[in-house]
């Protein structure tokens, strides 16, 4: 029987640590498009950070030569051919089979000296996802020129707070670790660059245990560059947040949206019931068709939240069963 790594059995936990901080059963995904002049340096610092792992690049239909790049940096090249990141990271989760996943841009503005950082939480049984955080040391503000990225981030980071409840220090950042049943029991949604903010959403509503890793962060080197928008890749977040709100948490989405239904129906409705009262006659009589149609409606809401918070429930305990599979599958390996 293999020793399972537990507080209880710490020499187990510490041999798992240092193994998977060599990169033993580790692999390191890199989404790819056009990273040309970065990608060589990516590939080799990740080999050296991590000698045991396995480096998977994935082309996004670059070209520049970023795919024949990397295969000849020592990694593992395969294609994605539908375009954007959230498209890429589906494939790689569903094709790699691994026990921890370290997920990494291929634009040089993450550490690699920080994989093993982000490793050994999950190798130590303390978190199901660890994110590269570069927000609390000051990092991204100091070393990012795009100001409104730094808006964009702290907008979504309330929005989940308010929503979920949970404070994440970095939302949008693209080095992350997960564990094997994070992975395979994850459905990605997402096409594009919203794959962050899923992920980051999904980790919360399933409960999953995460842990924020500080770590420097440096800016994209000259002739290398951004391919993300910050107004109209900013509002399909916005849109991602809103879908997977209305998603996950059906109940709170439309309890809320039918509260807001009943409050403009009362304002509306209030007046023509006053004045009713009064003189017996119902003068207004659009307001009170007005108002008697947004109360419906905002009880049709109240009873759309209902259903769907009871399916919502339903594919949580699905979800938790295939998770227990999962685990009992890792157990058996």
């Amino acid at each position: 029987m293999t020793d399972i790594a537990t507080v209880s059995n710490a020499e187990a936990t510490a041999a798992a640590v240092d193994a998977a901080r060599r990169g033993e059963g580790v692999a390191v995904l890199v989404p790819c498009y056009n990273e040309a002049p970065t990608i060589a340096k990516v590939v080799s610092d990740f080999r050296a950070a991590l000698p045991e792992a396995t480096i998977y690049v994935y082309d996004n239909n670059s070209t520049d030569g970023t795919a024949d790049i990397a295969a000849a940096a020592g990694a593992v090249v395969r294609r994605e051919s539908r375009q954007g990141k959230g498209n890429v990271v589906r494939s790689m989760f569903r094709d790699i089979d691994a026990e921890y996943y370290l997920m990494v841009d291929g634009d040089d503005t993450y550490p690699a000296e920080a994989a093993g950082d982000l490793i050994a939480p999950l190798a130590a049984d303390e978190a199901d996802m660890t994110v590269g955080d570069r927000i609390s040391n000051g990092a991204y503000g100091k070393e990012n020129e795009r100001p409104f990225h730094n808006f964009g981030n702290n907008l979504v980071r309330r929005l989940i707070k308010v929503i979920y409840g949970y404070a994440f220090e970095d939302v949008m950042t693209g080095y992350r670790a997960f564990t094997r049943a994070f992975v395979k029991t994850m459905p990605v949604m997402s096409g594009g660059f919203q794959i962050e903010t899923e992920i980051s959403i999904w980790a919360v509503d399933r409960r999953w245990r995460v842990a924020d890793v500080p770590i420097d962060y440096r800016d994209r080197p000259e002739g290398s560059e951004s391919k993300l928008s910050t107004f109209s890749d900013g509002m399909l977040v916005l849109a991602a947040i809103a879908s997977l709100f209305r998603d996950y948490r059906p109940m709170a989405f439309f309890g809320w949206l039918g509260l807001a239904l009943a409050v403009v129906g009362l304002c509306f409705g209030l007046p023509v019931v006053a004045e009713y009262l009064g003189t017996g006659y119902v003068a207004k009589l659009p307001s009170a068709v007005l108002a008697v149609a947004l109360m419906i409606v905002a009880a049709l809401s109240w009873t759309a939240g209902l259903i769907l918070d009871t399916v919502a429930k339903s594919h949580r305990r699905q979800w938790e069963m295939s998770v227990y599979r999962v685990m009992e599958a890792d157990a058996e390996r």
